[in-house]
């Protein structure tokens, strides 16, 4: 079977998918993804944008049918276009489709338009490093050109949403950690993929935070279960139970064992994985193989009650890099009966309506500076910040700063669940949490890539029952934030 891109994007995320698209019962999936149309949508027309935009000449093979397209590519390179846009390549069991072949010296360096960010990580004081699911993507166009004898060298680019062309390096170690190249990374994953279509390996599934939006979601969660699966226990992934499943394969396994019999000083007997890390899976292993599993407080925490409480989340759509909603639940008193939802929505989606909204969010906060804030994640101050940056007419950098202080404002996730609590549950999102705590939704499929599609829904037809379907998810999440606090002071 032939190796392209999309099947080795697809083994970054997850080497079953691989074999389930390929081997496994297609009754058995789930109905796709609106947000995953919206973003196979979204990314075909970002691409139209971007290259109906390119000021330089180029070579569109985009009309031409596969058999036309491929011969057309070759040669267009062998006489030497300077831009080919939509070509097709292969050899071996290699087949590329790149979005660019740009000329160089010495031959073409492959590159794909994105319509997500070119680089992953980073953060306020550090740089992004390159998504492995791009990188094998782009090696694979690589490895087709080396192969033909017309590559300029094993780097490639990605044009991004943000208008940069981000490059990637094949030969370089990724880091004093990581002295492996990305190019290393791509041959390990085109030896395991290849393996997988010829069924002479047979890889396990995992549950992460990439599987909500997969096809196969319902039957491998079902089969994991089944399996009780290390890797439902929160963050302990892949790799990890990789490595432990030779001495232990279940959840009920690690729940059994005394951990101080596999730890010898600093280190354990299984690789990647500390002491501390391996009494924490441990503990939390127990809790969901109790009789009875309660949540409980690892650590004091202490959470003031001041009159106002605001609880806060925002909605960003980051193919159009637009922060769309501020919804506050604003409660005083401790009181639930004197809730009230406040939103600053972006009525369109132009540069004035986000400041806009922006502007009113930031006003609100203000306008109550001795109330608490309450948030998920430290998402929220990183939109903020950027916000700030993109309007600096708005507010200050210093008056976002005070805005998340920590004496003002908590980070429920970051701050205390993760270093304070533990969950009898799969994971610790605040979906899972909240609704463990009893709360439901009005939304039968609540999730923040739901709101964007929904977004990009009423973009299109302006409907006010979409627009009210965004809002009450807001207003949920809020709400949901305010219930999970009000549970981690009844643990305290």
């Amino acid at each position: 079977m032939p190796v392209t891109a999309s099947v080795l994007y697809n083994f970054v995320h997850c080497p079953k998918r691989v074999a389930l698209d390929d081997f496994g019962d297609q009754s058995r999936r789930d109905p796709l993804n609106p947000f995953v149309r919206l973003l196979w949508e979204r990314g075909t027309l970002y691409e139209r944008e971007v290259i109906a935009d390119v000021d330089r000449p180029y070579l569109d093979l985009s009309a031409h049918e596969r058999r036309d397209r491929e011969r057309l590519t070759l040669e267009a390179m062998r006489r030497g276009e300077p831009l080919i846009y939509s070509g097709f390549i292969a050899v071996d069991d290699l087949v590329g489709a790149p979005d660019l072949l740009r000329k160089e010296v010495g031959g073409y360096v492959p590159g794909d338009i994105k319509s997500g960010a070119g680089e992953e990580g980073g953060g306020d004081d550090t740089d992004g490093k390159p998504k492995l699911h791009y990188a094998v993507q782009l090696a694979l166009y690589v490895d087709i050109l080396e192969r033909l004898g017309l590559s300029a060298g094993r780097r490639a680019f990605v044009w991004d949403i943000h208008g940069d062309e981000v490059p990637y390096d094949f030969t370089s170690p990724q880091g004093p950690k990581k002295p492996e190249t990305l190019w290393d990374e791509y041959q390990s994953a085109l030896a395991d993929t290849r393996a997988i279509l010829d069924r002479t390996l047979t890889p396990q599934g995992a549950s992460s935070s990439t599987c909500k939006l997969c096809h196969w979601h319902n039957f491998c969660s079902d089969d994991l279960a089944k399996a009780d699966d290390l890797t439902l226990i929160p963050f302990l992934g892949r790799s990890v139970r990789d490595s432990m499943q030779t001495s232990i394969a279940t959840i009920a396994e690690l729940a059994a064992i005394d951990p101080e019999g596999f730890i010898d000083g600093k280190k354990t007997v299984f690789k990647g994985l500390g002491p501390d890390r391996l009494r924490l899976f441990h503990d939390r292993a127990v809790l969901l193989k109790s009789a009875d599993p309660r949540p409980y407080l690892r650590a004091p925490v202490a959470l003031r009650m001041p009159h106002i409480e605001l609880f806060f989340d925002i909605e960003v759509d980051p193919m159009r890099d637009l922060c769309y909603l501020h919804g506050v639940v604003e409660r005083q008193g401790g009181s639930n009966e004197s809730e009230r939802f406040v939103h600053f929505f972006a009525e369109d989606v132009s540069p004035d309506a986000e400041r806009a909204a922006f502007a009113s969010a930031v006003a609100y906060f203000a306008a109550r500076p001795d109330a608490a804030i309450y948030y998920y994640s430290k998402y929220e101050r990183t939109i903020y910040r950027k916000l700030q940056a993109k309007y600096d007419d708005v507010c200050s950098a210093e008056d976002i700063e005070r805005l998340f202080d920590p004496s003002r404002a908590i980070d429920l996730y970051g701050d205390v669940v993760l270093k304070a609590t533990e969950w009898p549950t799969r994971d610790h999102s605040i979906k899972t949490l909240a609704k463990y705590l009893g709360f439901k939704w009005r939304d039968t499929h609540p999730s923040g890539a739901a709101s964007i599609e929904w977004f990009d829904r009423w973009c299109r037809d302006r409907s006010t029952e979409t627009k009210q379907r965004i809002l009450d998810y807001n207003e949920d999440d809020c709400r949901a934030t305010r219930v999970l606090l009000d549970g981690i002071r009844a643990l305290a």
